[in-house]
């Protein structure tokens, strides 16, 4: 009874057989039309496919799935090809729908939805493989740790895909252009190198660099590596001592902060175009001098130094003279009283008067810090304003002594012309005719 089954199952498959052949033999052409309908699909390696053969209005003629060789995969809803990864997934009269698990490359082709009429109808659903690549792999070109304002090249690969994939670059929140460079490989795959090259700075320390690989099998496929950049030190000269101007007979302490890549072991102080005061202290990055002098004005420089190189900051020290009190006079006219509150608001008021704080690193009030008053000047100008204010006392003294008062008689008229005081006299308007006019008495 089996024997007569498989013979009969074999007999009805070789009429069917035998009725393509010959409505292929017919058409020499397959005629495609829009009564059957099939789609395309693209599907990763190991993964499933669904080819799906579709009739619009079917007359009752029988679909069959071929092969790219144009074996028989299905025939209605029987499989005459001995592949158990080919299952019927739907039948009816208006669909034929298979399913292809674990699919491989060799499974990539074409294949045919046929429909049998007069003439037959053909529709075709390539199957398209994809083929992820491989991890992909940083490299650098050189040694790991880079030092600053050099150049590295770093190469990312992503091996054996299929098709090509595509490699993009990102280092932090930058992306960088890269050179690909596309290889096909003896078994039909694609080998993907990228090389990048750029110029590192101490900011890109612990930066990571990334290797984005774009393929239509995978997402966020990636790589990254972190930069480990060396650079010179970096140094700053902090004023601890004093906060204001630096006088004569005050202390001078300097503090020199150095940071680098490695870390700086050895700070040197040293006085620029002369010798550090014998009698300085210094002690790792402090420089302390004692009892200030002018003699020791002068740039003090700070110098680190580590494996890629050296740097340095400087320090312009400049003594002004020891501060001077002015004692305030018990009796102090209004004169004095004015320089003496002029002087008090000079040196002894910081909140009203100009600011007096040096730029940083650098103690005197030159460019770059707040201009300082020198008491010189400032008693010039109060000497120039007190002789200014005396002049104009005299002045109005003499104008105001000469314009006490005047008042006119008739006692002496015509007595600008006598020779002499007894002339006068006697010329005088009325001579001695008026004398009983002008007698006076006193009681």
């Amino acid at each position: 009874m089996a024997n007569t089954g498989s013979g009969s199952l074999a007999t009805i498959l070789f009429l069917f057989m035998l009725q393509a052949a010959l409505h292929k033999g017919a058409a020499q052409e397959p005629v495609v039309s829009q009564n059957l309908v099939t789609d395309n699909v693209s599907v990763v390696e190991g993964e499933m496919a669904i080819i799906s053969c579709r009739v619009k209005d079917n007359d009752d003629s029988v679909i069959q799935l071929l092969n790219p060789n144009r074996q028989t995969i299905y025939f209605r809803d029987m499989r005459p090809l001995k592949d158990a990864r080919f299952q019927l997934v739907n039948f009816s009269d208006n669909e034929l729908r298979v399913s292809l698990s674990n699919v491989s490359l060799s499974d990539e082709g074409r294949y045919v939805c046929q429909l049998y009429t007069d003439p037959p109808q053909e529709a075709y659903a390539d199957i398209t493989v994809l083929i992820p690549p491989g991890n992909p792999i940083i490299e650098p070109a050189r040694d790991e740790v880079l030092s600053e304002g050099n150049e590295t090249e770093m190469t990312c690969t992503a091996m054996s895909s299929k098709p090509a994939a595509t490699i993009r670059w990102m280092k932090g929140d930058k992306e960088l252009p890269g050179k690909p460079k596309v290889e096909l490989t003896y078994d039909k795959m694609y080998t993907v190198t990228s090389r990048l090259t750029f110029t590192v700075s101490r900011e890109d320390d612990g930066v990571p660099v990334v290797c984005i690989v774009d393929h239509p099998a995978v997402k966020d496929f990636q790589a990254q590596k972190y930069l480990e950049v060396q650079y010179k030190p970096e140094v700053k000269i902090v004023v601890e001592f004093p906060q204001g101007l630096t006088r004569e007979g005050e202390n001078l302490e300097l503090t020199c902060q150095a940071k680098g890549k490695p870390q700086p072991q050895q700070v040197n102080w040293v006085k620029v175009d002369d010798d550090v005061p014998s009698h300085a202290v210094i002690t790792g990055g402090d420089l302390y001098i004692e009892n200030l002098n002018k003699s020791y004005n002068g740039t003090y420089r700070c110098v680190a130094s580590n494996s890629v190189g050296e740097s340095f900051d400087d320090y312009i020290l400049y003594v002004y003279d020891a501060p001077t009190t002015t004692p305030i006079p018990t009796t102090a006219t209004t004169t004095s009283t004015t320089i003496t509150t002029t002087m008090s608001y000079l040196e002894g008021n910081p909140d009203t008067a100009p600011s007096t704080e040096p730029a940083a690193h650098d103690s005197r009030a030159g460019e770059g810090a707040p201009r300082t008053v020198d008491h010189a000047v400032i008693g010039g100008v109060v000497a120039v304003v007190v002789f200014a204010m005396l002049c104009l006392l005299i002045v109005l003294g003499r104008y105001f002594a000469r314009h006490k008062g005047t008042y006119f008689t008739h006692e002496a008229k015509g007595a600008d012309d006598a020779a002499d005081a007894d002339t006068a006299i006697i010329n005088a308007e009325g001579g001695h005719t008026n004398s009983d006019e002008k007698k006076e008495y006193y009681i």
